[in-house]
């Protein structure tokens, strides 16, 4: 262990590994590496069915990039990557293979490597891994726009490339059309370097899986389900808490947590906000009726010096349900000082001592919970939150209470289903009161007799 420490170009995924060394991992994503130089990776590296790569290995499969003669390196950086996806989106959709441009890119580099399985708390401090390791000219590409590239190959390079958010949540057919637009941003971007003559290995991975394993103590993710207090083990991370004094007055947690300005710039705020740390809430306030979630930023990405974003909630007595009821009343973003954009909040309330959750939240008229521009500087800002849950009063023990979901006891589906059986219901009946109404003859003609004279009156 502390020989492989030793050849770590940076001790913050030695360090990291030897704290996540006593649990048991269970989420990870996949890593693919290619490089256009060859023998970057050892060709029979091998990994048995099942293992998870830790941080500790994960440094020792990554010396090959810190030694190569070019030292540039791409860093793909996608919110959520699980293997899953590379075979189940690939043959559910027919001629729709959203990773082409990755497939073939990995059968004609001179050196690649795929692991299948790599600890995601490792993949979360990648990042700052790289940039430790040696004298990076940092550029993080969030515009998408190859064509303003410029590489200067005297020194070594580190291009950070954030790709499109997979924000449809539950829509398949949204990721695909995501991953696929990733897809194409890769090619684009190795293909150009390429006709530059320019030497360089890459690294595909996400921050965090996008199909959460299944365990048997672990509720699934894609149900109906109210976050209670004994759930909260679950949690990737503990929520981010605002105190009072010894109290805890704002509680808020989410799985991902990002930004889109001007439909180009994109800022995930997830690390930075639950993991890191490095976010002052020192301007939230807590009242028994006013509740102001308040998280500043400094520097997020590039052009953006500052980035506040408030939560204002308010707690009113309503007479007709004879209660207290929470409500996220507004969200506002402040960039810079200046640009000030605000959005009504659709949907978010829940009784004063409930906590609030729902799947998907943001800008997207699909989300069961929106966000509504109010102003037209909020136009030019697209939000994505999964998995919120937030309280911002009556917080007992400093942990969430039982949640009120954003899911209603009738979906659209259970609509359809009971509008179908009412029509099949009303078919039914119809039938069985036509059939009710006919009749047979009462008389009857007799061979042996007279004819049968029926009088016209009958």
């Amino acid at each position: 262990m502390r020989q492989l420490c030793a050849a770590a170009p940076a001790p913050l995924l030695c360090a990291l590994a030897l704290l996540l060394k006593p649990s048991l991992s269970v989420e990870h994503v996949p890593m693919l590496l290619w490089s256009t130089q060859r023998l970057q990776w050892d060709p029979d590296t091998a990994l048995h069915e099942g293992h998870i790569v830790s941080a500790l290995e994960l440094t020792v499969l990554l010396q090959p990039v810190f030694t190569q003669n070019s030292r540039n390196l791409i860093l793909f950086l996608q919110d959520a990557l699980s293997m899953d996806d590379f075979t189940y989106l690939s043959e559910s959709y027919g001629n729709k293979n959203p990773f082409q441009n990755v497939q073939e890119i990995l059968q004609s580099s001179p050196s690649s490597l795929v692991l299948p399985a790599v600890d995601y708390e490792a993949t979360r401090y990648l990042l700052s891994f790289l940039q430790e390791s040696g004298d990076w000219k940092l550029t993080s590409m969030t515009n998408l726009d190859v064509s303003q590239l410029e590489v200067n190959t005297s020194k070594p390079n580190l291009l950070v490339v954030q790709l499109q958010p997979l924000a449809s949540g539950l829509n398949e057919i949204s990721t695909l059309e995501a991953i696929a637009e990733n897809d194409k941003i890769i090619g684009r971007l190795t293909m150009d370097l390429r006709e530059r003559g320019i030497h360089f290995s890459v690294i595909y991975t996400a921050v965090r899986p996008s199909r959460i394993s299944r365990r048997t103590d672990v509720v699934g993710e894609l149900r109906r389900q109210l976050m209670a207090a004994e759930e909260e083990g679950s949690l990737s991370y503990p929520p981010l808490n605002v105190t009072t004094g010894n109290d805890i007055c704002i509680l808020f947690y989410a799985s991902n947590f990002s930004l889109k300005a001007n439909s180009s710039v994109f800022i995930d705020l997830t690390n930075a906000t639950f993991v890191t740390r490095d976010v002052d809430i020192s301007s939230s306030e807590c009242s028994d009726i006013n509740t102001t979630l308040s998280l500043k930023y400094t520097k997020p990405v590039n052009g953006i010096s500052s980035l506040e974003i408030r939560f204002l909630m308010s707690n009113k007595f309503y007479g007709g349900s004879a209660r207290n009821w929470s409500t996220l009343d507004s969200v506002e973003i402040v960039q810079d000082g200046e640009k000030f954009a605000k959005f009504n909040v659709s949907v978010i309330s829940a009784p004063a001592e409930y906590s609030f959750h729902c799947q998907l939240v943001g800008t997207s008229n699909l989300y069961p919970a929106r966000l509504i521009p109010s102003n037209n500087e909020a136009k030019n800002w697209d939000v994505f939150i999964s998995r919120l849950q937030i309280q911002g009063f009556n917080i007992e023990n400093n942990q969430f209470s039982y949640a009120s979901d954003c899911t209603g006891f009738f979906t659209p589906e259970i609509w359809m289903g009971l509008v179908t059986s009412i029509i099949l219901l009303w078919i039914l009946a119809y039938g069985i009161h036509m059939i009710m109404q006919l009749t047979t003859n009462s008389r009857f003609d007799d061979p042996k007799g007279p004819a049968l004279s029926v009088p016209q009156t009958e």
